[in-house]
């Protein structure tokens, strides 16, 4: 559904109607930002809803300065002017709530355009890939196309632990990234324990059970060692060491190989027979040589693969869009205007206060330092 047609075509509707819608509000809004607060009329103010009037007993000059002053103290820079027989005493706080609802339009376009980018510059695969076998490339999810990640990665081992029940447990897979001119790595991924070179992300998702098994035999004392992978019951020779070897039995538990019955032999002499753990070793003596053996079902891992480079512009679309909820929902644009002007000695004060959001909550805020600006 969310490649169908109609729904990109809904999507490009919603992003035309977000950026007009915008671009058709927002210079009104700014505006209103950028509005200076000490032109607005004086019969306006008088008319506003929000105002307490008072006289003080100072002078004209000496209110303007000493309200001046405690508005600074607690937050509110106020800029003046003297107008209509009087002096104009504005400040504001919040101016740039008003903008969170554009912020919000904005994140909304970064995060599509974050997931187009993805979309059209990234891809989705995965492969199965044996123990001690490479791949430099993926299988696209759709299309079954391979990609080329331009460098190799290997699967050096699998192991997978189970419950007694014989239910899996846990599984995980060493990896070795290759790449020309560059020194490898080797590195264990896991369930919800990805691996991520070059932009691109391998995620452990699946296992494939064969019905071979990988051996690993050593000549403690040459050092010799050579690993090989042994159909169930096919004998094989190590003919540098005079050696042969194979998987004779397997005991099971829920289809999953617990025990590996292994056969061996040398030149000379008869051949041994012995269980082992499956992923255990054990030493064996030979003509003189002691060797250690280890044998293993073989497993492939099966990774899903993923590059969306458009993956930072949705993070940052969503931390926009938080934040633009935030400024939106919480934060108010507040004006308070303060006319002083003089009277029978003293000064009269007409105090005027506005918010465009939360008005109850600013009107209880406005009341308290309203009397508090009386008491000064």
């Amino acid at each position: 559904m969310y490649n169908s047609w109609w729904f990109l075509g809904l999507l490009g509707l919603l992003c035309t109607n977000l950026i007009v819608c915008s671009l058709e509000r927002f210079p009104g809004v700014w505006k209103m930002i950028r509005n200076d607060g000490l032109a607005v009329p004086l019969k306006r103010l008088e008319k506003m809803g929000r105002k307490t009037t008072w006289k003080s007993s100072l002078s004209m000059a000496r209110s303007v300065s000493e309200m001046s002053n405690k508005l600074s103290s607690i937050g509110w820079k106020s800029r003046r002017c003297q107008r209509d027989g009087g002096i104009m005493l504005f400040a504001q706080k919040g101016a740039y709530s008003r903008t969170g609802v554009y912020l919000v339009h904005v994140s909304i376009l970064v995060i599509l355009a974050g997931a187009t980018l993805g979309e059209l510059t990234g891809f989705k695969g995965s492969v199965m890939l044996p123990e001690t076998r490479q791949t430099d490339k993926v299988y696209a999810f759709n299309s079954s196309e391979s990609i080329d990640l331009g460098f190799s990665i290997r699967c050096d081992s699998f192991s997978i632990k189970h419950y007694d029940t014989g239910m899996v447990k846990e599984y995980s897979s060493l990896l070795t990234v290759m790449e020309p001119g560059k020194e490898s790595f080797q590195t264990a991924i896991e369930v919800n324990k990805p691996l991520t070179h070059r932009g691109v992300t391998f995620y452990q998702s699946g296992y494939e059970a064969y019905n071979d098994f990988l051996v690993q035999m050593t000549n403690i004392e040459t050092g010799n060692r050579k690993t090989i992978i042994i159909p169930f019951q096919t004998e094989v020779q190590w003919a540098e060491e005079g050696l042969s070897f194979g998987i004779v039995n397997v005991e099971l538990v829920d289809q999953s190989v617990q025990r590996i019955k292994v056969w061996f032999s040398g030149s000379k002499g008869g051949a041994s027979v012995f269980w082992l753990g499956n992923g255990e070793s054990t030493r064996v003596e030979r003509e003189g040589q002691t060797y250690l053996l280890s044998a293993k079902q073989l497993h492939a891992t099966g990774l899903q693969v993923a590059k969306d480079p458009g993956v930072w512009l949705v993070y940052l679309g969503c931390g926009l869009m938080l934040f633009g909820l935030m400024v939106a929902f919480f934060l108010s644009h507040r004006r308070i205007w303060l006319f002083i002007s003089e009277e029978d000695g003293g000064a009269s004060v007409l105090f005027v206060g506005n918010a465009n959001k939360n008005r109850v909550g600013f009107e209880n805020s406005f009341g308290r330092l309203a009397e508090w600006l009386q008491k000064g």
